[in-house]
């Protein structure tokens, strides 16, 4: 399509990628076809910079492409082509350009795009080249998120950054830990596992150290089928269990307690498995947050509760924050963190708690902090929690 606005747009990108402002460029509302939507970033191949495109197909399908800077504005002209909208993303500015029905075309801009502060950095943008695992691993094999090449399935892309990006935080918990003598990690509500190999894989083989793993789960034949790829991959220090966590007796205090995605209150049982086993250190992210939306009673909010969406976002913040006071008034260094881009998964905060050494459950300072959960809880729920 000729048109002014459009061929402004893709300068606008153009000279973006050239500055080295540009965050992101994303197209979406597409016309029929196979294409879903599209996002790109700079990164740096073989030392020169390109936009990288990851668009997405029906059928969960994944395509990338890297388009040379020279080539940005013919290509963001093309998309425009299958695409009723664009949006770019700078950091000195933002621009968007939407083509309607009939092909009217609108474009919005703000700020001073491709100039002032720079965005982009090939060595933190290339996280590729960097990262923790390539694909090639054994147990990514024979898990199916890669070929027998090492090659990550397009309908896994997604399922690998997050693998990818809860290794880091794996290795990153690891520096915290003890440096003597194993490690003793629970992953719990594994399902299959995908987030127990990798941590296994990256404490042993990254970080050098020998690793005791137990896996828990509900699903007798899920864990038999985990057991095996262990087995097939010499990971001979992973034991998968298939029965409640309430069940599961720890060998000792964990060093680390992992879970993704355990649904609803199965978080919350997680949590409280590793503070009575006094872990040292907690990642994990939560899955959805059913009870406290269905049961919060706070009149002061029935303002945002009135509204389905926005309850859905207050009772999960309101949720996760509870989470974390719980775990400092245990004693717990807390905080909550991205997980990774909220386009692959909404499912996205990384809880995180590190067990503090000189914390004393008699103190004042630990008397407040269960004071203040205690009151936090009442406000949000209007009764008094059960166990503090």
């Amino acid at each position: 399509m000729n048109n002014e606005k459009i061929t402004e747009f893709a300068s606008l990108v153009k000279k973006s990628a050239d500055f080295g402002s540009l965050k992101s460029v994303t197209f979406h509302s597409p016309e029929k076809g196979e294409r879903l939507k599209a996002k790109g970033k700079l990164i740096t191949v073989g030392g020169k910079t390109v936009l990288q495109t990851e668009t997405s197909l029906t059928e969960g399908r994944v395509s990338q492409e890297n388009v040379k800077t020279d080539d940005i504005e013919k290509y963001t002209e093309k998309m425009l082509e299958s695409f009723k909208k664009a949006d770019l993303a700078d950091a000195n500015g933002n621009a968007s350009v939407m083509i309607s029905k009939k092909g009217a075309v609108t474009l919005l801009k703000k700020g001073k795009i491709g100039e002032g502060e720079k965005a982009f950095k090939a060595e933190e943008n290339n996280r590729a080249k960097n990262r923790l695992l390539t694909g090639e691993e054994k147990f990514l094999r024979e898990l199916d998120v890669s070929d027998e090449n090492g090659r990550v399935h397009d309908k896994k892309q997604s399922k690998f950054r997050q693998i990818c990006r809860f290794a880091e935080y794996i290795v990153d918990a690891e520096k915290k830990l003890n440096k003597d003598g194993e490690l003793y990690v629970c992953d719990l509500c594994c399902g299959k596992s995908y987030l127990s190999f990798a941590a296994y894989h990256v404490l042993t083989e990254v970080c050098g150290r020998e690793v005791v793993m137990d896996c828990v789960d509900l699903k007798k034949s899920v864990m038999d089928y985990c057991a095996d790829i262990a087995e097939k991959c010499g990971m001979s220090g992973m034991h998968f269990y298939a029965m409640n966590i309430s069940d599961f007796g720890a060998r000792r205090a964990p060093d680390l307690v992992i879970s993704l995605h355990a649904c609803d209150i199965a978080t919350d049982i997680v949590l409280e498995f590793a503070v009575k086993n006094k872990a040292e250190a907690i990642l994990s992210t939560p899955c959805c947050h059913h009870q406290m939306n269905n049961e919060m009673d706070c009149p002061p909010l029935d303002f945002i509760a009135r509204y389905s969406m926005l309850k859905q976002k207050l009772a999960a913040a309101a949720t996760d924050a509870l989470r974390l006071l719980m775990l400092e008034s245990e004693g717990y260094k807390t905080d909550a963190t991205e997980l990774i881009d909220p386009e692959d998964t909404p499912k996205n905060i990384m809880l995180r708690g590190f067990r503090r050494k000189s914390f004393d459950p008699c103190s004042d300072k630990a008397r407040e902090k269960r004071e203040e959960y205690r009151r936090a809880y009442a406000y949000m729920y209007g009764k008094e929690p059960e166990n503090h």
